[in-house]
Parts: structure tokens; sequence; C-alpha cells
């Protein structure tokens, strides 16, 4: 037998964070996502206890200035897309830009700079994941998740799901038809 799990990734990981702080005996807040404020000093010894708590779910701190920005990037970008139904619909460059702060030219080459790739292929990338989910999980037809992904048609989402992938949508669609029959 096979189960198919559905999740909130940002629950689950503020879930695995107030878990640890809470058994660590550490006062906190979540500010956002991604993002503790620490309502007392750390000692050394305590920061090291709750880095080794996080290890088991492959959750790591990140210290760098530049590398706490692109995370940031990350989540919202993630954010974006996941919750792409119940935001807006500007441009990812423009939602960027007003959700950190910075020019979209700054972000941008920073992006590049710290992980090699640029934003917009991580954007890409996490729409066509973002896509498999839906069609395993949701079973909406490709119309329905090119507008929820506010692509501008059918024909771009499936360009990019072939050049990411390799293999069409529609493609996708039918192995995950054949597993689930094959299960049965």
């Amino acid at each position: 037998m096979k189960l198919f799990i559905k999740f909130d990734f940002q629950a689950v990981c503020n879930s695995v964070l107030e878990e640890r702080l809470q058994a660590l005996g550490i006062a906190y807040k979540i500010v956002g996502f991604g993002e503790v404020e620490f309502l007392q000093k750390l000692s050394e010894e305590k920061k090291h206890e709750f880095v080794e708590a996080l290890q088991p779910y492959h959750i790591e701190i990140v210290e760098d200035q530049k590398s706490i920005l692109v995370q940031k990037m990350k989540d919202v970008i993630i954010d974006m897309v996941y919750n792409a139904d119940t935001e807006v619909h500007v441009k990812s460059s423009v939602y960027l830009s007003e959700k950190l702060g910075h020019s979209y030219g700054y972000l941008a080459n920073l992006f590049s700079e710290v992980t090699y790739t640029s934003i917009e292929n991580f954007i890409i990338l996490q729409k066509i994941e973002y896509t498999k989910h839906l069609i395993i999980h949701e079973n909406l037809s490709l119309t329905e998740i090119a507008f929820k992904l506010n692509y501008s048609s059918v024909a771009h989402l499936s360009t990019q799901f072939k050049k990411t992938t390799g293999i069409t949508p529609s493609a996708f669609q039918r192995i995950i038809e054949k597993r689930r029959q094959q299960q049965n």
C-alpha cells in the first residue's frame, strides 16, 4: 500500500523549530519563515546544542549576511510559487524587490554570485517541482496548473517542463497514472 502525503512546508519547518527550541528551553519568537529571534542571549553551548538538534532534519543555521539574503530570496520564491493563487499576480522581479527591500538587479547579482544560477532558473525549477506535485496529488489539469502558476499559456508551461525534466507534462501524467494502476 502507498499513501500520498500533503503538507505545508512552512508549517512543518516551524513545528520542528518550535519543538527543538522548547526541548532545549530556549526563549524564542518565530519572526518569519526561516527566521527565529532569541529572546535572551544564547550561550555558545546552547547554540551548539540547537545546531545539533536541527541536524537530523537537515536544517542548518545561516550566518553569512549574503547567504542569509539568498536564503530569504529562496524562501520568498518558494512562498510565491506555492501560494501563487493567494497573491497578487505581479512580475517576480517586482515581488522580490518589494518583499526584500532591495533592487532586483542587486538581488539577481547576489543570487548568482552565491548559488551559481539565476533567480529565473530557480523560479522555473520551483514551478516545475510544484507542477509535478499538483499533477501527482491534486489531479489538476494542465490548464488549471498553468493558470495557478501564472503561466501565459499551457504551451509555455509544457515547454519549461520538458526543458527541465526531459519529458512533457502529459507524458509525466501518463507515467503517474500507470503507476497508480499498477499499485491497485
